[in-house]
């Protein structure tokens, strides 16, 4: 009899304690289920989502990687010298601020300081930054945001730099139309700038994109962006020619350098393994 009641007893027992663990571990499961999505969603935007590419594209963004960055290298030393040493490049600097000078207009005057605004060092960084803001927020991961984040900082430390190292003198102050500027000239920030956001920026918007003709026309569109910011800045009088050569230069290697970054981590050919977590690469077309 007693026998029986404590075999009762503690089968009952068994039985609680089975239902009670049962039902924590559906709480947990259920505390656990709701915890990833935050997380996963902020874990997401740190996964560097990679892409499947055939092997002569991925062999051809290294090239233009390279042409773009010994091109810029190129045409950076040969303006720096010429500045240096004032011929060269340099001898067309005089020409073209004369020139422009006997353009100038109430119209066309407020039209380049508009110009100068949008690409100036207030206007232009609140610009990228809610680019990138938005672009990061909006995108799953946030691997071409903090590029071209990247790209746009390097560039300012570049050009901070090189504007100690070579303190060139601006134009004369009588020619600025839109206050004295007394910092130095070379290289242009304003174009620098506006160069790197619109180059780099472009790539990185169409570089997922098979549209060749969308590419075409969008770095159509930054090429015209890019001469308005720099002819601009020479109209009003606070840069020489050289000055937003230098600026174009220097930005052809930093997007060299984002292309080749970008294909080192991203782009993967048919065959290879892709190391991101969660990558969504894409099975290349026939």
């Amino acid at each position: 009899m007693n026998t029986h009641w404590a075999l009762t007893h503690a089968a009952r027992t068994d039985t609680t304690v089975a239902q009670h663990e049962t039902a924590g571990s559906g709480t947990s499961r259920s505390a656990a289920g709701r915890k990833p999505g935050r997380w996963r969603a902020f874990h997401d935007k740190f996964v560097v989502e990679e892409r499947f590419v055939e092997p002569e594209d991925r062999r051809g963004l290294y090239r233009a990687s390279v042409i773009l960055a010994v091109a810029g290298l190129a045409l950076f030393i040969a303006t720096l010298v010429s500045v240096v040493q004032a011929d060269g490049l340099s001898a067309a600097d005089s020409p073209v601020r004369d020139w422009l000078l006997t353009e100038r207009s109430g119209a066309l005057t407020a039209v380049m300081i508009f110009l100068a605004v949008v690409f100036g060092p207030i206007a232009l960084p609140i610009i990228v930054l809610v680019v990138i803001v938005v672009w990061g927020f909006a995108a799953k991961h946030a691997w071409r945001p903090i590029l071209l984040a990247s790209a746009m900082l390097s560039g300012v430390i570049i050009s901070q730099i090189i504007l100690h190292i070579v303190q060139r003198s601006r134009p004369p102050e009588d020619t600025m139309l839109f206050g004295i500027d007394h910092t130095f000239s070379f290289p242009s920030g304003h174009v620098l700038g506006a160069c790197d956001f619109l180059l780099v920026g472009t790539f990185l918007i169409f570089s997922r994109r098979r549209n060749t003709r969308a590419a075409v026309f969008g770095f159509v569109g930054a090429g015209v962006g890019i001469v308005l910011a720099s002819v601009s800045r020479l109209y009003l009088g606070y840069h020489w020619l050289t000055d937003t050569l230098a600026s174009f230069s220097l930005s052809l290697l930093i997007l060299g350098g984002v292309i080749a970054l970008d294909t080192w981590r991203t782009a993967r050919v048919p065959g290879e393994r892709v190391t991101g977590e969660l990558s969504k690469a894409e099975t290349p077309r026939d």
